[in-house]
């Protein structure tokens, strides 16, 4: 990253993405030694768990169908109910399964590109072996965040559901009901991407600042002040990316559907590229933006407080003092 910390607050769209684009090229072999240890697991998990999703889906529905076409109490009745409650059964305890696996890699591979992309902002040098062993390390700081994360999002749903229940009950379908309805999912987005924002932002601080949990998501917040606009428009075009490619590997390799002569297998492979290549980026850019964030508000970055620090993760962990990252401001 060959910019000065004063440069960072000016860049634009295109800038995140072309310098997140240099450093990746620049250091394409620690960030595929990072891919093929983390990030491509990681995509296979995510993919795996669509097409296996469905197949299990497809049986439970299919039974379902069956039962309610045999008559109550027949021995087949029986038979299909105790085959569809094992099947529900399997079902969740793949989820359950599922989503430990992506938890894990999702924040082993967090942690990991962070901590390569601060190191190169600081010029130090680092060996893949270094990262990986200071990605258990900073695991556990980015899964406290996580859960305050979780706990925010769960609270943030309940209200949205007491919310849609009260419009039920009082208002409904009624005239103008619906539109009021529409207000309601357009402010329920925008609170989900906002939220989404924050925790993207505060998985960064806990890596690079001393605060992790609840006052990471703070920190973000306050960091993303000014610098909204940038953030919804990352993530709005990195989540369309994220949909494509959801939708082509469901269409083509789980649903089976044809596009031209290229086979099934040619296109699982494209998407598991195409969602391999979309994680390293996208978290190579949610470090870049952390620091565009920094910069706008004044927050000058000593590098080499931050490097030291750095290594310290390669010993005792010490965080990151808010006199390294925050207090330390310039003034343009």
């Amino acid at each position: 990253m060959d910019r000065e910390q004063e440069e960072m607050q000016f860049l634009s769209l295109f800038s995140v993405f072309t310098e997140s684009f240099k450093i990746v090229s620049s250091w394409r072999k620690i960030f595929t030694q990072i891919t093929l240890t983390l990030i491509l697991p990681l995509s296979f998990i995510y993919l795996l768990h669509i097409e296996v999703t469905n197949l299990l889906l497809h049986k439970i529905f299919y039974n379902a169908q069956e039962m309610s076409n045999t008559p109550l109490g027949s021995p087949r009745y029986e038979k299909l109910s105790d085959l569809l409650s094992s099947e529900w059964a399997t079902f969740w305890l793949f989820k359950i399964f599922y989503f430990t696996l992506l938890l894990i890699f999702s924040l082993l591979s967090t942690s990991a590109v962070v901590y390569t992309v601060a190191s190169i902002y600081t010029a130090r040098d680092f060996t893949f072996h270094k990262v990986m062993s200071v990605v258990p390390k900073v695991w556990k700081r980015l899964m406290v965040t996580f859960l305050c994360v979780f706990a925010a999002f769960f609270a943030y749903h309940i209200v949205a559901f007491l919310v849609v229940f009260i419009w039920a009950v009082t208002i409904g379908i009624q005239s103008g009901g619906i539109a009021i309805l529409v207000i309601i999912a357009i402010l329920f987005f925008a609170g989900f991407v906002y939220l989404t924002l924050i925790w993207q932002l505060a998985s960064v601080v806990s890596v690079l600042e001393e605060s992790y949990g609840v006052q990471a998501m703070l920190k973000s917040r306050e960091l993303i002040k000014g610098k909204m606009g940038l953030a919804i428009v990352i993530f709005l075009l990195l989540n369309v990316a994220f949909i494509l490619i959801q939708v082509l590997f469901k269409v083509v390799v789980v649903h089976g559907w044809r596009l031209g002569s290229v086979d099934r297998t040619a296109y699982a492979i494209l998407c598991f590229f195409l969602l391999s290549v979309f994680f390293l980026f996208g978290l190579v850019i949610q470090t870049v933006l952390y620091f565009v964030c920094k910069s706008y508000h004044h927050e000058n970055i000593d590098k080499s407080a931050l490097s030291d620090h750095l290594e310290a993760y390669l010993g005792e962990y010490v965080p990151l003092k808010a006199r390294d990252v925050q207090l330390e401001q310039y003034h343009v």
